[in-house]
């Protein structure tokens, strides 16, 4: 009998162990090729599809609108860069008020989101720069021509975000400063404006289809993009992607939160998503609208709209809601 129970712990053992390895092995491979720049062709291919899907499932009501801004972007684009907090160049794009009499002072960030680039905020710049603000499109981290290994999913890009501020308060100590941000951008500017050191220069901040945590988001992932069963391999894959991303990108998923950052912050916030989005789940929304501190906070469902696709789906609704927002918090 005590050979049987000794057989019995030496094999649950063994199975545990190889499980483990398992789990362990999945998850690295799930880190670099989501979050590792040097591994990270395949999931940009993946995204590539599954936003074309996207872009042509969903009825685009502004096509003419995203031509024009796409045309002004082009052409009226001049560069920029910084240095991170840790040593990368990170690159960007200013434009120039498209506005008769703008009014001064006035400065807008918009940031792209996961695997996307500075000519996808196109038309959220030229609305912003149609209102009177100069506009500012960083290139994320690990994007475009910004350098980086990791991608922080919001997290290491809350520090660029405010290198990206300090560079306006440093050369306009009267700027008043508009953050907003789509996907992982939106996730970017809830990390950020709950930061102890963000400038009173910042005045409001929308998000559109932000996640809650990095850990919500990758287990929202991989239950609907890996298909893994959530209580025994995507709960244990992705706390071990944690583990990872600790060790060799410095962060951790379950501190990348923007609901614990939204509990700081004190600035006006507009909340946005869109009602069909599969990628990052629309119940995201009121989770990161409850947490915010901000007396002042809107939000706004879009009926039908899929991933970062509110805009295009009920343009009119959209920028109604988003126009009186900024006019209110800006006083225009």
């Amino acid at each position: 009998m005590k050979r049987i129970t000794r057989n019995l712990i030496i094999a649950a053992a063994s199975a545990t162990a190889v499980l483990s390895a398992g789990t362990f092995a999945v998850a690295d491979v799930m880190f670099h090729l989501s979050l590792d720049k040097r591994c990270a062709k395949w999931m940009v291919k993946l995204m590539a599809h599954d936003a074309a899907a996207d872009y042509l499932e969903t009825p685009h009501a502004d096509a003419d609108e995203e031509r024009e801004a796409a045309q002004w972007f082009e052409s009226t684009k001049q560069p920029v860069t910084i240095t991170s907090e840790d040593g990368l160049k990170l690159h960007g794009w200013i434009f120039e008020p498209d506005n008769a009499s703008p009014a001064p002072h006035l400065y807008a960030i918009c940031m792209h989101g996961y695997t996307g680039t500075p000519a996808e905020m196109a038309k959220y710049a030229h609305r912003f720069a149609r209102m009177g603000f100069t506009v500012l499109v960083p290139a994320q981290r690990c994007h475009e021509l910004s350098e980086g290994r990791f991608v922080g999913m919001g997290w290491l890009e809350r520090r660029d975000l405010m290198r990206w501020i300090h560079l306006i308060v440093e050369s306009d100590s009267e700027a008043r400063i508009l953050l907003d941000g789509i996907s992982m951008g939106a996730a970017t500017v809830m990390m950020a404006v709950g930061e102890p050191d963000l400038p009173r220069n910042v005045v409001a901040a929308i998000e559109d289809c932000g996640y809650s945590s990095v850990w919500d988001q990758f287990l929202y992932n991989a239950k609907g993009m890996y298909h893994l069963p959530r209580r025994w391999m995507a709960i244990p894959t992705v706390a071990a992607m944690s583990k990872i991303a600790k060790h060799v990108a410095g962060y951790d998923f379950a501190e990348a939160s923007s609901v614990n950052s939204l509990r700081h912050t004190t600035i006006p916030m507009m909340f946005i998503h869109g009602s069909d989005d599969v990628f990052v789940d629309p119940a995201f929304l009121d989770r990161n609208f409850a947490a915010c501190a901000s007396i002042d906070r809107e939000r706004l469902l879009v009926p039908g709209a899929t991933h970062a696709m509110s805009a295009s789906t009920q343009p009119e609704l959209y920028w109604k809601r988003v126009t009186n927002f900024v006019a209110r918090t800006f006083n225009l």
